[in-house]
């Protein structure tokens, strides 16, 4: 069975990630150790809070540099909430904060005055919503059209190519929820949290073997 590593860069949601990937039946550690996360033949990248002390975290534990080598090796990756926001090269999260850059792109704030047929929206973005996949991809197979999925967020993705969009949501503006290119997938809503559509994901995630043409 595949060794699946979640890394603890101290930004929490790490418990019901790892109870989500044992209920599907896949072994999991949830590390800091850099050799057991790049042994490791899948890693998720979870996270909640905020980019600027994510990032001063995962540089202070030497993950920043161990993420960027799994990149190079092209071991699958998958990006969560936070572990999405900071996988592009900036955030405006903390007055600005210079972030991964493991792909082009940055992450924005939802506009204070965001509204949606009138109606000013809250902010952050909190509940389910829809996704509408653009792409087809092997960690998102099986995944409807009027699936949707759990948000919290005040800051939402935008690469700088839509070509590693694979899939969008509308809240006030419509804005990238799953992104990916090669061995990486990364989705702003929380698949732990999703129910059995999230679970499919999950289960998606922990029998790929990172190929994506």
């Amino acid at each position: 069975m595949s060794s699946i590593a979640i890394i603890d860069y101290e930004a929490g949601n790490l418990t019901s990630v790892l109870r989500a990937v044992r209920f599907l039946g896949f072994e999991a550690t949830v590390t800091q150790d850099p050799d057991l996360i790049l042994a490791a033949d899948k890693v998720i990248f979870p996270g909640v809070g905020a980019a600027g002390s994510a990032m001063a975290d995962l540089k202070r534990l030497g993950l920043n540099e161990v993420l960027n080598r799994i990149r190079e090796r092209s071991t699958p990756l998958l990006g969560i909430c936070l572990g999405t926001q900071i996988i592009f090269d900036f955030s405006e999260e903390d007055g600005g904060t210079v972030c991964l850059g493991l792909l082009p792109g940055r992450t924005r704030r939802f506009p204070l005055d965001l509204s949606e047929n009138g109606e000013k929206l809250k902010i952050p973005h909190m509940g389910w919503n829809r996704v509408g996949l653009v792409k087809d991809h092997p960690v998102f197979r099986n995944v409807g059209p009027d699936q949707e999925f759990y948000f919290v967020h005040s800051y939402y993705p935008a690469p700088a190519l839509e070509s590693q969009v694979l899939g969008w949501t509308e809240y006030g503006l419509k804005f990238a929820s799953i992104i990916g290119q090669g061995s990486l997938v990364a989705v702003q809503f929380h698949p732990e949290k999703s129910g059995r559509p999230g679970l499919n994901i999950l289960k998606n995630f922990c029998t790929w073997d990172g190929s994506y043409a």
